[in-house]
């Protein structure tokens, strides 16, 4: 069975290069998951963002997924509330923004070496994950047995608690054989799959200077109306896919529950019950702005969005701008690693092509008139807006003198005529996705004509 995303447990995706490409840092802290929609790329830009509002001391972060963001702004100093509905992401918040280093590192590094010492002992992971699919090599799987069990058996508080099961869940991440997701698993063994399962201690931060931070496991409408913050992030799934079905083995390590399941990948059965409406293009819009309405009670509201998402820019802004001022930042990103791979049939065999390899991420600042802060903030950024104005202004006028991407374009199809997109992307040097959204462009502004027979080839429309 194919996956969502491109992969297929039947076709070997150079995994091994593939998934160390997922280690990245953070201010020089490894972190390891490898998650679809991950913000790591964004983290400079937020950091950047919450620093301009000084006066703003705390935030809620209403889709935390990995808590990477709410990680990163307590690491700034802020009290954080993190909030997710899926029980794997409440781990990886209680463990990364709920507990503070001084209380919990002492004991956990005690219990991860003990935890580390104990032999496989196969249970219902290793059946699951590693004989009836092939996620994990089946020595690896008996350790995550073995471990998780004893967690389960220990009677820790749920600081601690958590701490162990994220450190287990970067453990087995670490020696999985996928291209990033639970939808499938790939059909060659990946290199780091054979490398011994060992517990390390995550990288828990020591306490906020602005206050205490913790973690709830809310919907997000709950959240956004039981949670006050002076900043409230928010990173809605923003298509089809699941975060559930992608991630559903984090799921049960973490529940425990042993549920049954079906399919290749062995998905939770709840994986066909538990849905969400923020996964249906005709709800999406109507989810978002119910947390929005509560989320708006905040000075600051922050957004970001994908160009693939169920809305577009111009309706998201439009929502925003009902609730105060908007501005917007876009940033240029490589797409998930599986859409280089194509689209596969069970057999292995690519029945697709990749439609492009760049997606523009967004974004929004929303500063509200609701608050006693809401005043500095409005300032605050039409500041930041003016600044960023001006820094694009200084790059605009630094680059004019360089041919811009339209009109190497058209220089290249008024030299051969007619052109697909292919041959320009050879020609140009540009990716899919730019040549896409600069042809689009041009044929919007009658500067280039496709071929009426085909709607393959290009020409200039005008001399």
């Amino acid at each position: 069975m194919a996956s969502k995303h491109g992969c297929s447990p039947h076709v070997t995706c150079a995994s091994e290069q593939v998934a160390l490409r997922w280690r990245h840092r953070d201010g020089g802290q490894v972190f390891v998951i490898k998650y679809l929609g991950s913000k790591r790329t964004l983290i400079p830009d937020l950091v950047r963002i919450v620093s301009h509002f000084p006066e703003l001391t705390s935030a809620a972060d209403l889709f935390s997924g990995t808590a990477r963001v709410g990680h990163a702004f307590k690491r700034c100093g802020l009290s954080v509330q993190s909030n997710d509905l899926n029980a794997y992401a409440h781990a990886l918040a209680m463990c990364y923004v709920a507990a503070d280093r001084d209380a919990v590192e002492q004991p956990a590094r005690q219990l991860i070496a003990e935890l580390n010492r104990l032999p496989g002992s196969p249970g219902y992971f290793t059946q699951a994950f590693c004989e009836s699919s092939r996620f994990f090599q089946p020595q690896n799987g008996a350790k995550v047995d073995a471990i998780r069990e004893a967690i389960e058996q220990k009677g820790l508080d749920p600081a601690l608690k958590n701490v162990l099961l994220v450190s287990l869940m970067e453990a087995a991440d670490r020696v999985d054989s996928t291209c990033g997701v639970h939808m499938a698993y790939v059909k060659a063994w990946a290199a780091r799959a054979s490398n011994p399962l060992e517990l390390r201690f995550p990288d828990v931060l020591p306490a906020a200077a602005a206050g205490p931070c913790g973690a709830t496991q809310l919907d997000a409408v709950d959240a956004a109306q039981q949670l006050q913050a002076d900043i409230v992030y928010l990173d809605p799934p923003y298509n089809q896919h699941s975060y559930l079905s992608n991630y559903h083995i984090w799921e049960t390590l973490v529940l425990w529950d042993k549920p049954e399941h079906y399919g290749i990948a062995c998905k939770r059965v709840d994986c066909r019950t538990r849905k969400s409406a923020f996964n249906v293009r005709q709800q999406h819009a109507s989810a978002f702005g119910a947390v929005l309405r509560h989320a708006a009670r905040a000075p600051l509201v922050i957004v970001s969005f994908n160009d693939e998402g169920y809305q577009t820019r111009s309706e998201l802004e439009a929502s925003l701008r009902e609730y105060g001022d908007v501005h917007v930042i876009s940033k240029d990103f490589k797409r998930y690693v599986g859409a280089k791979i194509g689209i596969h049939n069970p057999e292995g065999k690519r029945v697709g092509e990749v439609s492009h390899l760049r997606n523009e991420e967004y974004i929004y600042l929303l500063a509200t008139p609701h608050s006693d802060k809401s005043a500095i903030t409005r300032q605050r950024l039409a500041e930041f807006s003016a600044a960023e104005v001006a820094a694009r202004s200084e790059v605009d006028v630094e680059t004019r003198s360089h041919t811009r991407p339209e009109q190497s374009l058209l220089a290249s199809l008024r030299e051969h005529g007619e052109l697909s997109a292919r041959d320009l992307e050879r020609l140009t040097g540009l990716t899919a996705y730019r040549v896409s959204s600069f042809l689009r462009r041009l044929v919007d502004h009658g500067h280039v004509a496709v071929r009426a027979a085909d709607k393959t080839l290009y020409r200039c429309a005008k001399p």
